[in-house]
């Protein structure tokens, strides 16, 4: 006998209200780090501050994805989708990392171009210096924020998102060594600093999207956790043992099929409350799903 244990919540309203919120105060920053760091280029003759500008507008770009993905995400299952949309959620995470790379990689272009072509000293104001130092405080305190936001809730896009802020931080960081090199008659470090800071980045989206990509090949959970599951099913009651017990990934949350060892002499009723109880017990302690559960009699 099969048994499929259904969430009665499908999501966390608490967890798409923080995403949400915290969203919008990134989109609130990027559009003001925008703004502010193209029109201080303009007028500083800094091209690497225009540049960190845009890369603030592609944040943006990710800040309305996550939106995008949070809204749709939260809808119940229907006909087509019989566990939910969560899994918007892992495939904004997958674009969040493919746009981390592709950041990463014009980081390194644009350093190599400075390399051959280095803007002379003259041609940078002070300004340029104040607003890529605003810049970079404001991303940090950006990046932490979402982060813990991130955290709290446990939401792998928002993380995602945070070190998207944290790329565009190592970004103005670049762009102030820049700035100081170029006054001082070295700007030769910028493109040092842009290319070990490309590398970095590539790294962490190579990460996320490594991460999503195999979330949405039904990945099983760590091991940790496949232990965690396992222990609270022997410890319920009348449960006897258990076996082949699978679990994958859908979204943040964790699918499991299990198979449940229970008395033979045991009624049918008794059996599926005994399956009811380790499944629900196992909701209650993890960000679990649904628990498709399969009586052994022994």
């Amino acid at each position: 006998m099969d048994d499929l244990i259904e969430n009665p919540e499908d999501a966390s309203a608490e967890k798409q209200s923080a995403a949400k919120k915290s969203t919008l105060v990134s989109v609130a920053v990027n559009l003001t780090l925008t703004v502010s760091q193209v029109f201080a280029g303009l007028l500083s003759g800094s091209q690497g501050l225009i540049a960190d500008g845009i890369h603030s507008l592609t944040d943006l770009i990710a800040d309305f994805v996550v939106l995008f993905a949070n809204h749709h995400s939260a809808k119940d299952a229907d006909e087509d989708h019989h566990y939910g949309h969560q899994r918007y959620e892992t495939a904004a995470s997958l674009f969040l990392g493919i746009s981390l790379l592709v950041v990463a990689l014009g980081m390194l272009w644009s350093a190599g171009h400075k390399i051959v072509n280095p803007i002379a000293a003259s041609q940078i104001s002070i300004l340029a210096l104040y607003v890529a130092l605003g810049s970079l405080v404001a991303k940090e305190l950006l990046f932490r924020y979402m982060l813990a936001v991130a955290k709290r809730v446990r939401s792998s896009m928002l993380v995602a998102n945070a070190w998207h802020a944290r790329s565009d931080a190592a970004s103005s960081l670049v762009v102030s060594v820049g700035i100081v090199g170029a006054l001082l008659g070295f700007p030769i470090l910028d493109s040092v600093g842009a290319l070990i800071v490309g590398l970095m980045i590539i790294r962490t989206g190579w990460s996320f999207s490594w991460d999503a990509l195999n979330d949405l090949m039904d990945r099983a959970v760590s091991e940790e956790e496949h232990q965690h599951i396992e222990k609270i099913i022997l410890s319920t009651e009348g449960v006897l043992g258990c076996h082949d017990l699978r679990t994958r990934k859908m979204g943040d949350m964790i699918l499991v099929d299990v198979h449940i060892e229970v008395d033979a002499n045991a009624t049918v009723q008794v059996g599926h409350d005994i399956a009811l109880t380790a499944a629900n017990q196992v909701k209650a302690e993890l960000p679990v799903l649904n628990v498709m559960t399969h009586i052994d009699p022994i």
